[in-house]
């Protein structure tokens, strides 16, 4: 007799994630076709990121100002926006130490 027997797999049948039929929202850059040609420049990209940045921080802060002033009582919408933003500058941050980190290592190299 075996101690542990045999696991049968999970069926799931019809059983399906909820929101599965739901698309899955796109995140970060698109990304371009094999071959392709970059349409914009690294400087460019950089400052469509940092303008993203930019527009989150200052939703964040219209949406707060509004639960602030009393014309709105959307005050989650206000925390997950200012969490958004948060997240967004870290993001950035960490972006632009790895640049500098690697830019060092590049100026650390013998030729």
């Amino acid at each position: 007799m075996n101690a542990i027997g045999t696991i049968a797999p999970l069926n799931l049948g019809g059983i399906a994630r909820p929101g599965a039929d739901l698309p899955l929202p796109k995140i970060g850059l698109p990304q371009a076709a094999p071959g392709a040609v970059p349409s914009q420049g690294f400087g460019q990209m950089l400052e469509g990121l940092v303008g993203t940045v930019e527009a989150k921080s200052a939703n964040a802060q219209q949406l707060t100002r509004k639960v602030l002033l009393g014309d709105s009582d959307q005050l989650h919408q206000s925390v997950i926006a200012m969490q958004e933003a948060s997240v967004a500058f870290t993001m950035m941050v960490e972006v632009r130490n790895k640049l500098v980190e690697s830019y060092q290592e590049l100026m650390r190299m013998q030729v």
